[in-house]
């Protein structure tokens, strides 16, 4: 696979989990993962078994990512992916960016670890406030 193959996989799978993220299929956002990937935000990483409970306690709208500038290194790869989500109801928006991982699988790229870093209006960068998503206890 060239260089140029590969950039074009890893785009696509970044449009599958921002049109699956829009849509509310969250079966579509884990499958581009890898099985043991993460997400990151509000200061924890989440394991893909918990996306159910994060995705329907999150606010739905509209995923608007821009091309994310990649750095491949063979069978893995990181990348800066911009983000603005504008949720559904009062259009108010959140804008920040993803920083990734990717690897290469038997079934294509997927993406290892993904971490939401957002930019706030005063010009602070951070991954959110901790504990804004309450994990049930166990």
């Amino acid at each position: 696979m060239s260089t140029s193959d590969d950039l074009v996989e890893i785009n696509q799978l970044l449009a599958r989990y921002a049109v699956n993220m829009t849509k509310g299929d969250v079966d579509g956002v884990v499958a581009v993962f890898t099985p043991d990937g993460t997400y990151s935000a509000f200061g924890d990483a989440f394991t893909l078994d918990q996306f159910p409970e994060l995705v329907a306690a999150a606010p739905q709208g509209l995923f608007m990512t821009g091309t994310s500038l990649i750095a491949l290194d063979g069978d893995t790869a990181t990348g800066t992916q911009p983000l603005c989500f504008v949720e559904h109801s009062t259009h108010d928006m959140r804008i920040g960016y993803y920083n990734d991982t990717y690897v290469r699988t038997d079934d294509g790229w997927r993406l290892k670890t993904r971490a939401m870093t957002f930019i706030r209006r005063s010009g602070a960068h951070d991954s959110g406030i901790p504990h804004a998503f309450e994990r049930p206890s166990a």
